[in-house]
């Protein structure tokens, strides 16, 4: 499927902004099926310093910095993916014989994946979140058996539910109160994950939406989406608990991936330091479409 994904973030300040000092994760991964054909960053004002290359955990990061004054700041990032669709999930070891594959033993050789084994600032490692996911994570049931299971019990027993929590908002918290947004859900289940002893870590991207039957699509309307990573032997598997979908290595033909980390702080679209500025206000616009259906008379805005 090819997709074209433009995000554009635009920040209007109270007061002058005198310096400032962004990054900007905007560039999708070249991942396991998925290809970067074309990718367009653009910054306005103009920064006078700008640097691309690639973080810890191997995504496109994108430093920048501005030293003038300024009132507004518009960054655009229009890229096109070429995806292909997913492979059903494999057979699977027991979840309890993977859990032990992490444990140390001396002489054993280190796992990559053993640094999303604990807690990280957005999702500690808690009681509460191995409690919910032991009804499904039976003595001896394969991992990504029991992944799927509980991929779809956080879809079934929480609430989707738009602006119910921010972004800061606790994992634990939005566990108690039964509802959340795709950042909340995938934090909860990579909670329950860890919490029982297994690698998981954040996936954020995009999903391709379709707009109601006869309407045509809204430019600008969609907006970034989270999901989950499982590590079981030697590979990632993908795993949607806001629409209760999985595949290997991603859910679907119809998802982008962006970046991996260990929660959203490590892989924030836009974030930054400013001087100056007093309070703001942002707006946020993407589009995932294949590319014949971004109508001509509305095109996209770019910096």
């Amino acid at each position: 499927m090819l997709l074209r994904i433009v995000h554009h973030t635009r920040y209007r300040y109270q007061a002058p902004v005198l310096l400032a000092q962004h990054l900007a994760h905007l560039r999708p991964l070249e991942w396991q099926g998925q290809q970067v054909l074309e990718h367009r960053l653009s910054v306005s004002p103009e920064p006078a310093q700008l640097q691309q290359g690639l973080d810890a955990f191997g995504n496109w990061r994108c430093f920048f910095a501005l030293q003038s004054a300024h009132e507004t700041l518009e960054v655009g990032a229009d890229s096109l993916v070429q995806t292909r669709p997913p492979a059903p999930l494999p057979d699977s070891p027991a979840w309890e014989e993977v859990r032990e594959g992490f444990r140390y033993h001396a002489g054993a050789r280190y796992l990559p994946a053993s640094e999303f084994l604990f807690a990280s600032p957005y999702v500690p490692r808690d009681e509460a979140f191995a409690a919910f996911a032991r009804p499904v994570f039976t003595p001896g049931r394969p991992l990504l058996e029991a992944c799927a299971a509980l991929c779809r019990k956080i879809h079934t027993d929480l609430k989707y539910e738009s602006a119910s929590t921010q972004v800061n908002t606790p994992a634990l918290e939005a566990l108690a109160q039964g509802k959340g947004v795709c950042q909340d859900f995938a934090h909860i289940m990579i909670g329950c994950l860890r919490s029982l002893g297994l690698a998981a870590r954040y996936v954020s991207g995009y999903l391709l939406t379709q707009p109601p039957p006869g309407q045509p699509r809204l430019i600008g309307a969609d907006a970034s989406h989270a999901w989950v990573s499982v590590w079981c032997d030697g590979a990632w598997h993908d795993f949607d608990p806001t629409n209760d979908r999985c595949g290997s290595p991603c859910p679907g033909e119809d998802y982008v991936t962006l970046t991996l980390g260990r929660d959203f702080g490590d892989v924030s679209p836009l974030r930054g330091v400013i001087q100056g500025g007093g309070a703001h206000l942002l707006q946020v616009e993407v589009t995932v479409a294949p590319p014949g259906e971004y109508p001509d008379q509305a095109p996209v805005p770019h910096a």
